[in-house]
């Protein structure tokens, strides 16, 4: 049997964790009962039109690459 949108959603939420049920201000947000103005932002930025340029597509393997290898630091220790 085919479970409904809505069944899914029950179940993703039953399944965070206690910790991320900071979801909910964003759930609120978009049945329209309070609004985080940050929520707000985020859902009425435009979307990015920028077109990637080569450099950046080669920052971002780069980047990709360094994280397989585990060439990274918390962000805790770069601070």
């Amino acid at each position: 049997m085919l479970e409904t949108a809505r069944e899914r959603l029950h179940e993703l939420v039953d399944a965070l964790p206690e910790s991320e049920v900071e979801v909910k201000r964003f759930l609120e947000c978009l049945v329209g009962k309070e609004c985080d103005p940050l929520v707000t932002a985020l859902l009425n930025a435009p979307e990015d039109d920028e077109p990637v340029t080569l450099e950046e597509l080669k920052a971002i393997e780069e980047a990709e690459n360094d994280i397989r290898q585990g060439r990274t630091r918390p962000l805790d220790e770069v601070m």
